[in-house]
């Protein structure tokens, strides 16, 4: 992404300057299958998700209509390879889905979803959007690798070119963890639980970890 307000779907905010590694790129509008497909791959065995849609199926066709219709419009999307991706934005941007990227999901819930997962999908959405932080900061909605790719250091490359932007800029940083497994993980860059939440009933419950802006001496 080039920090174009209008594009991104941010009238009045300028994206950050990312200074990404030689091995990642900004992604665009072409790359929505791939990036959603790094990231389906990457929640495969994610709790919420798999109770969400409950199987694997239905996470492709979710996460590429995501990457494509939102993310990559109104947001700003970094991919490394076809090992890793992320999807972020900034808190102004509007993140609603519009009628039809939302009929492609429910499209898809219904034919690979199992039984009320387009109720639970829906649902989700609300509750994350009800404990979505005010105050402006950068959201990542999802980080993920290939399975092949994992436990390579990945996962800190993905995220540094952002955090150091953020950390810049004096910007915090949101996300809603899903796996506990990646507590630590998201602990060590910074970030810290604001609360957890439920995403519907029964569901297994939502991390909200903030991440204030980190001053290094100069």
């Amino acid at each position: 992404m080039s920090g174009d307000g209008e594009r991104a779907g941010l009238p009045e905010f300028r994206l950050p300057e990312f200074r990404l590694p030689r091995e990642m790129r900004a992604a665009g509008d072409a790359d929505w299958r791939q990036l959603g497909g790094i990231i389906a791959e990457a929640f495969a065995e994610d709790p919420v998700n798999l109770w969400l849609f409950g199987n694997r199926e239905a996470m492709p066709s979710v996460f590429t209509t995501l990457a494509r219709s939102v993310y990559l419009k109104r947001g700003f999307c970094h991919i490394k390879g076809d090992d890793g991706a992320t999807m972020w934005s900034h808190s102004s941007a509007n993140l609603d889905l519009g009628f039809l990227p939302t009929l492609a999901i429910v499209t898809a819930l219904l034919g690979k979803g199992s039984k009320g997962a387009v109720k639970r999908a829906l649902g989700a959405g609300e509750a994350m959007k009800r404990e979505h932080p005010k105050a402006p900061h950068l959201y990542l909605f999802a980080i993920g690798t290939r399975k092949a790719a994992r436990g390579k250091g990945l996962g800190k490359l993905l995220f540094s070119p952002v955090l150091a932007a953020a950390d810049r800029d004096g910007l915090p940083c949101y996300l809603e963890n899903s796996n506990p497994a990646n507590t630590g993980f998201y602990r060590a860059h910074g970030f810290e639980r604001m609360k957890l939440f439920e995403p519907g009933p029964g569901g297994p419950p939502l991390e909200a970890m903030w991440r204030e802006p980190r001053r290094h001496e100069t």
